[in-house]
């Protein structure tokens, strides 16, 4: 089997195409790794108002490398900057604003995304692992719509959309969009449903690294042999 990573996106341009998608004036809360990289595609002229758990909204770029505040950082513990405008809160209060709902989408990575939208995005299960699952946990139960970006396969070549997670989950049925290096895909009640394929991807290619049901959309239907 070819290895996935030699074709399709890079992380930059998946991060560039989930951009793309988010509504302007909506307030973004972006996990860490390559959904990070969404606020620097956002389309010239629409407003996105980003939301950082640890007590920030009106978060602005990152700094030049030994740059920014020290005391300035997201939840990731990157140095950030904040925007005209921008609020500060304690902890506590920025978790009101994900429970209660007041954040528009949020944008995760995954180890593994079930086609009944189930996540599983903080632990292997492994006995070294990460403890605890944290604020994914808050996000996915709180936010109005979920994106989440990931690599469609592991380094040695595993799906990550499946059937059903064998890892942690982080929270069942939450995930709305997908997108991957080489495809853009839709949680629905039927399954994955495909919604765009990466240039040069063709629709088998990515259903032979999906261990859960892949849909095609008509625009991008297999070829009957």
């Amino acid at each position: 089997m070819t290895d996935a990573r030699r074709i399709g996106l890079s992380r930059d341009e998946m991060a560039q195409r989930a951009a793309l998608d988010i509504p302007d004036g909506s307030y973004v809360n972006l996990g860490i790794g390559i959904p990070e990289k969404v606020a620097a595609h956002v389309p010239e002229g629409r407003e996105v108002i980003y939301h950082t758990e640890n007590g920030l909204l009106g978060m602005g770029p990152s700094p030049a490398e030994g740059m920014g505040d020290p005391e300035l950082i997201n939840a990731g513990k990157q140095r950030v900057s904040a925007v005209q405008g921008a609020s500060f809160f304690h902890h506590a209060d920025s978790f009101v604003m994900i429970r209660g709902g007041h954040i528009d989408l949020c944008v995760l990575g995954a180890l593994q995304v079930a086609q009944n939208g189930d996540l599983a995005n903080w632990s292997t299960g492994a006995p070294d692992a990460i403890p605890a699952v944290g604020g994914a946990m808050d996000l996915v139960a709180g936010v109005k719509t979920i994106y989440v970006i990931t690599q469609h396969t592991t380094k040695s070549g595993e799906p990550k959309l499946v059937e059903s997670c064998t890892y942690p989950l982080t929270s069942p049925g939450v995930v709305d969009r997908i997108y991957t290096d080489l495809a853009v895909i839709d949680v629905t009640d039927d399954g994955f449903q495909v919604v765009e394929l990466s240039p040069q991807v063709e629709f088998e290619y990515v259903r032979e690294r999906t261990a859960g049901e892949l849909l095609p959309t008509p625009d991008v239907a297999p070829e009957v042999t």
